[in-house]
């Protein structure tokens, strides 16, 4: 029988080592004992953007790229997105199985009591400019909110973890819409207990002088299934953030601020809305053949087209994809859309994109619907943050759970001067 080992021949000592395979990997550490001599530091493995390394064991999100295959927990995205809501897919992140009726009824109390905001919170966000990005203000209340609830720093009491991770499902569409209605000039809208965690959300938002704020319920389901869409996609920018911040012991708040943070760049989270632009840039079929020559010469690039782990199609887009017809149905076309469906079309059949393996991801879609619902640019990625929040979450508890994990600390290679001596000031030359 072959043994799960790897045996490696260092060429500089001729000594040869034997290393043990765990799950398709090898523990990095097994390399620092490859050394030239006794006071050598040992091997490292070089991995810019981490490409090929595994900080952690998890069991929440599994992607298989190749095969375009998301699951969470072990169930597939599609039947998540047709049979579940955002809540109960959150209790799947967090607890490891399904909700119970009683269970799931009993979390959306807990969520929904703890929709509110201090006030002086409200007070905070009316200090930022009348322009200030959504994105930018939900990064800092989120932050600003470790300062309201003070015993969340005390991360080793599983209760205390539990009661901020309620908060924060809870708070952050709050403070999302906080964020909107300052954007636009008009007063905020306090969270009504008696919509689902969507509708409360549309209500905060788009509630204007009538008295009771019913959400279209097509839109009102489509928001929920976006939501349940970005929940959790493994070790990605923002979730590494959430992970590397955490393994501080820091509280909850300031390291979802950090993956808030993170998501917010174009690469990340903020690529449905250059998706957008890019439609718009296009603007009408006709052009369409003329911009995908130029993405083929390197002078522009495809937004929402290829992702670094699926090289096959994304299955959430294709969940997307269904979706935004049923919105449109629902409020009204997004002319964007019959752009959107003939650059995939194009480019499926084009053998640039096919040999690469780029096909449409999450982003290419998503920013249509928000759009129909009426949600501008600048709250998309805002959007994202709420459905990503359950995930950020359910990997910062799973690493406090874990007993391998440390305070995160990544080496470096060092190509810089050698030793040299101190030059005074009057002594130095102009390099």
């Amino acid at each position: 029988m072959a043994k799960e080992t790897l045996t490696i021949i260092d060429n500089r000592t001729g000594k040869s080592y034997e290393i043990p395979i765990t799950h398709g990997t090898i523990p990095a550490m097994k390399l620092r004992e490859i050394k030239v001599s006794e006071d050598d530091f040992g091997l490292m493995s070089y991995d810019p953007a981490y490409q090929n390394t595994a900080s952690t064991i998890s069991r929440i999100t599994y992607i298989d790229g190749e095969r375009g295959i998301l699951e969470y927990r072990g169930y597939p995205i599609e039947e998540l997105a047709e049979h579940s809501t955002f809540l109960e897919v959150a209790w799947l992140l967090l607890n490891g199985e399904l909700p119970t009726k009683e269970e799931l009824e009993s979390f959306q109390r807990e969520v929904t009591l703890h929709t509110m905001v201090h006030e002086n919170m409200r007070e905070f966000i009316e200090g930022f400019r009348y322009d200030a990005h959504p994105m930018g203000i939900l990064i800092s209340t989120i932050a600003a909110l470790s300062t309201f609830y003070p015993e969340a720093k005390n991360v080793s009491d599983p209760a205390n973890r539990r009661l901020q991770i309620i908060r924060l499902i809870a708070k952050v569409p709050t403070l999302a819409a906080y964020a909107y209605r300052h954007r636009r000039g008009l007063p905020i809208v306090y969270p009504d207990n008696d919509l689902s965690y969507a509708g409360n959300f549309l209500n905060m938002m788009f509630k204007m002088t009538e008295l009771k704020y019913k959400p279209n319920p097509v839109v009102e389901r489509a928001l929920d299934v976006l939501f349940i869409l970005h929940a959790d996609h493994e070790q990605n920018c923002s979730t590494s953030t959430m992970r590397i911040v955490g393994s501080s012991k820091a509280d909850p708040y300031s390291a979802l601020a950090a993956a808030a943070a993170a998501l917010s760049g174009p690469l990340h989270g903020g690529a449905n809305e250059q998706v957008i632009h890019m439609l718009r840039q296009i603007g009408s079929k006709d052009r369409i053949p003329e911009f995908i020559k130029k993405v083929k010469a390197g002078e522009t690039k495809l937004m929402g087209f290829g992702h670094r782990v699926y090289k096959n199609y994304d299955p959430r887009a294709k969940v997307i994809k269904r979706l935004a017809y049923e919105v449109f149905d629902a409020v009204g076309k997004n002319p964007l859309i019959d752009i959107a469906v003939e650059v995939e079309r194009i480019a499926l059949e084009d053998d640039y994109f096919i040999k690469r393996k780029l096909y449409p991801n999450v982003d290419f879609y998503s920013g249509l619907i928000y759009e129909a619902m009426g949600i501008p640019l600048d709250m998309m990625t805002v959007l994202f943050a709420i459905g990503r929040t359950p995930g950020w979450l359910a990997q910062w508890e799973e690493m406090h759970n874990d007993p391998e994990q440390k305070i995160a600390r990544p080496r470096q290679v060092y190509l810089g001067p050698a030793r040299r001596p101190f030059v005074p000031i009057g002594e130095r030359k102009k390099g």
